[in-house]
């Protein structure tokens, strides 16, 4: 069990306010990481840090919007101005809405892009820098279950999360030489506030989101958590550029 132990850690978890991101804060945190909280929206970050803190773990909000190259730069500054080292980021940030492929404008593609995608390519360069000088590091991608497969009311974020698998083998086949480790996480239909307030306006039900997969039901976001985990721990020392599919399982 040592080797899931993450103490004298320093992990960055992007929209680290909320939902998914929240689990894996806190599931980290459990496991002794100190945790830098980076996400829009303040409020949310102040009550997941102190969760973290709770546990008896350092936490630093960090309020980031992901898609500004600039708040990318200085996400990773501040945490290696406070902390002295990063050893974990978890590209988590991301999202977008779903309607038809018709119905998407200009402006909203470019900017599901930037989120999805244009956030892991450059926070995942300017973390690698302080681990390469490290010697070790590992960065886990959060994509989903509709990478896989044809989504045509949310095309873009689907596309933008395949993007994100072959971003995390693609910087795995360069970074892992120098000790970095990527690694990627696509997660099925977990509860979150945002995934049921989308299901909601679309009257689609709770139990309807879980029938495809064999528990039939929703994963926690402390499940997804738990192979973030796996992925940024020692247990995982002879695993990069994969990403683990977490669906709860196909259904005959």
């Amino acid at each position: 069990m040592s080797r899931f132990l993450l103490n004298g850690q320093v992990a960055i978890v992007t929209g680290g306010g909320t939902g998914i991101g929240r689990g894996i804060a806190l599931v980290l945190a459990e496991h002794g990481a100190d945790v830098v909280l980076a996400g829009r929206r303040r409020e949310p970050l102040e009550s997941t840090a102190g969760e973290v803190e709770a546990l008896g773990r350092r936490a630093v909000v960090v309020p980031t919007d992901v898609t500004d190259v600039a708040d990318c730069e200085n996400l990773v500054r501040q945490t290696v101005a406070v902390f002295g080292r990063l050893d974990i980021l978890v590209n988590n940030a991301g999202g977008a809405v779903t309607k038809p492929i018709s119905d998407w404008t200009p402006e909203e593609w470019h900017q599901v892009i930037d989120l999805n995608i244009g956030s892991v390519w450059f926070l995942s360069r300017f973390a690698a820098n302080p681990m390469r000088t490290q010697g070790r590091g590992a960065i886990v991608n959060i994509s989903s279950g509709s990478s896989f497969f044809a989504f045509p009311m949310g095309a873009p974020y689907g596309a933008s999360k395949a993007a994100v698998n072959n971003l995390t083998m693609s910087m795995a086949a360069a970074w892992t030489p120098s000790g970095i480790r990527v690694n990627g996480v696509a997660c099925g239909a977990v509860r979150t506030e945002l995934l049921l307030e989308d299901a909601k306006k679309h009257g689609i039900e709770e139990t309807s989101l879980a029938a495809g997969n064999g528990m039939v039901r929703l994963g926690e976001p402390h499940e997804i958590g738990y192979a973030v985990l796996f992925f940024a721990s020692d247990a995982a020392s002879y695993c990069s550029g994969q990403t683990l599919w977490i669906n709860g399982g196909p259904r005959g």
